[in-house]
């Protein structure tokens, strides 16, 4: 059974942030309630996953630093936009997905928030 998040009388997205970093997390996290989301933080995707039958997201947000090409793959079979945030040197393997957008730091808080928002 899939958790539908409400606030009053108005369904509240859901958006994933994966980062293996507490405070770039916690940042993201922040704006986007701020904005009016439900933003959840986990450390691996595998964290995610485990959730996906009680918190389906709209949106994820994965900052790729120590992220493999196979925790990416089972992200994009949640079939939902992925937007990747990629930090120097960028993996190999970063063309071979669809993403719904692909940051390049430096980036902002509050731009990966906007970009969030227009993928829901």
């Amino acid at each position: 059974m899939t958790l539908t998040v409400t606030q009053g009388d108005e369904t509240v997205s859901v958006v994933w942030i994966i980062d293996s970093e507490q405070w770039p997390r916690a940042l993201l996290r922040a704006e986007l309630v701020e904005r009016g989301f439900d933003a959840v933080g986990y450390l691996t995707a595998s964290d995610a996953l485990a959730t996906l039958g009680a918190r389906f997201p709209d949106v994820i947000v994965v900052d790729l630093r120590g992220v493999t090409r196979k925790d990416v793959e089972n992200l994009f079979k949640v079939g939902v936009p992925v937007i990747g945030v990629a930090s120097m040197p960028e993996p190999a393997w970063l063309s071979e997905f669809n993403w719904a957008a692909l940051l390049r730091r430096p980036v902002s808080i509050g731009e990966i928030a906007n970009i969030t928002a227009q993928n829901i």
